[in-house]
């Protein structure tokens, strides 16, 4: 046996600011609110910085900032665009370890999450709509399609980065301005992207970053000079978007919340049916809105699973997320955590059988230790609320017709894994999951160039691909 030896990733590569204002015209602002708070490493409870609250009127200095940008920007050729684009992402790419760091410091996901899914993803999706900036007449949405003017973005704290990258790509190559918001617990790499604009010359107003909470995300979207509103975050706060800009002219596209099923059939090779698991739920602690929360498996080989899923998280290393190899990292927040725990006492109380493998926890910082219940009733809350952490519900099924049924039985509809060796039960089951995105025999695939998106309460519009650029398109 090998012993373990640490292998931690240095932090020095960061250069964190004691403090920070509001990104808003190209430059580095002081707020008119004098309100500010502390972003924390979820894994130490270090004080990392000190981040600026924006008020109203710091909103509406940013949103003037966007629309007085707007007629530059959007007559420019797409071709030059694409130039800011591209610069864009090679900045990022030549940035990657310092970002990858500086996305773990403040999320608590592992680094070789950041370093190997995100930074990459991020940096493809940039390239990738820089491509689309002069071929939008041959998107499908007509001949000339227009932009829509300045775009209010919501972002979560779960993917920072990744998900700036999701809403900013697509409406610069589109001829938007932006005002993005990030999350209040996670807005150290949406400012170290503000500079990175700079870096990349990128026109003052473009791209405009206001940091702050729920206050300063609802004084964004209610803004009257924002044309279009794109959220990530929960269903809930999702309906009050949706119920406050009904009957106005500005353009919504919502993705929210999700309660995956991730559907093993007997012929499944178990083995990358078991890692397609551990992927679909632990991977970045499961605070994913596609995680495969719901496990699904044939009766007649439930038994073999579980005991090979097991044997699988007993070998997952919970710890320091900046050591390359820790496998679950921090929970991101306090709250977040007491979500999580409410939740995994309910199952226990409803009836259902918790386990978790053997795992020291750390003295500081926001641990969950990766959690599977058995047992467990479609009518429990485990089963049917999103819980955004690390924990799976396992039920079972008997023929393809009750999978469905189960998979279907959520309010929510943004991702389905299906596990079998079956190309023709493959595509059954695709066409009957009420799911945006379907996985076959593998799970948290993303792709810049496949649209992303939900049904029912999981929200509306996609993000990604062709499909993407409609969003931020007068079609």
């Amino acid at each position: 046996m090998f012993e373990y030896a640490p292998a931690p990733e240095s932090r020095d590569i960061v250069d964190i600011r004691p403090s920070y204002g509001l990104f808003i015209n190209g430059e580095w602002v002081e707020p008119q609110s004098e309100e500010r708070h502390k972003t924390v490493n979820p894994a130490t409870e270090e004080v990392l910085a000190e981040v600026a609250w924006a008020g109203e009127a710091d909103v509406d200095r940013a949103v003037q900032a966007a629309a007085k940008a707007f007629p530059v920007w959007s007559a420019l050729p797409g071709a030059e665009r694409a130039k800011y684009l591209f610069r864009i992402a090679r900045i990022i790419q030549e940035r990657s370890r310092e970002l990858a760091v500086l996305e773990t410091l403040d999320n608590g996901k592992p680094i070789r999450e950041s370093r190997d899914v995100d930074l990459p993803l991020v940096a493809a999706h940039f390239f990738y709509y820089a491509g689309w900036a002069d071929k939008l007449a041959y998107a499908g949405f007509g001949p000339d399609p227009r932009p829509l003017g300045v775009a209010g973005q919501v972002i979560p704290w779960n993917f920072p980065l990744l998900m700036l990258a999701w809403k900013i790509a697509p409406a610069l190559a589109c001829g938007n301005t932006v005002v993005l918001k990030p999350a209040e617990t996670t807005p150290l790499t949406a400012l170290a992207f503000a500079d990175i604009c700079r870096q990349a010359d990128l026109p003052p107003g473009v791209v405009n970053i206001v940091t702050g909470a729920g206050a300063t995300g609802a004084a964004l979207v209610n803004h009257p000079g924002v044309d279009k509103v794109a959220f990530t975050g929960s269903t809930e706060v999702g309906r009050l978007i949706a119920r406050g800009l009904a009957g106005t002219r500005k353009k919504l596209t919502l993705e929210l919340g999700g309660k995956a099923a991730n559907i093993v059939f007997e012929d499944a090779p178990l083995d990358q049916a078991v890692e397609g698991i551990v992927n679909g739920i632990f991977f970045n602690q499961g605070h994913v809105c596609c995680a495969g929360s719901r496990l699904l498996v044939q009766e007649s080989i439930a038994d073999e699973l579980l005991e090979a899923l097991k044997r699988r998280l007993g070998t997952l290393r919970l710890g320091d997320p900046l050591d390359k190899n820790t496998d679950i990292g921090a929970i991101n927040s306090a709250e977040q955590l007491a979500k999580i725990r409410e939740l995994s006492e309910a199952g226990e109380a409803e009836g259902a059988e918790r386990w978790s493998p053997p795992c020291p926890i750390p003295d500081r910082g926001y641990w969950f230790p990766p959690t599977v219940f058995t047992g467990v009733a479609q009518s429990h809350r485990i089963a049917r609320e999103e819980i955004f952490g690390p924990v799976l519900s396992v039920l079972t099924f008997r023929t393809p017709a009750e999978a469905v049924e189960k998979a279907n039985n959520t309010p929510y509809g943004l991702s389905a894994g299906v596990w079998t060796e079956k190309g023709s039960l493959m595509l059954w089951m695709a066409s009957r999951l009420r799911a945006g995105v379907v996985w076959s025999n593998t799970f948290n695939r993303f792709d810049p160039a496949s649209p992303f998106g939900g049904y029912k309460e999981s929200g509306y519009g996609r993000e990604g691909g062709r499909h993407g650029l409609e969003a931020y398109l007068a079609v």
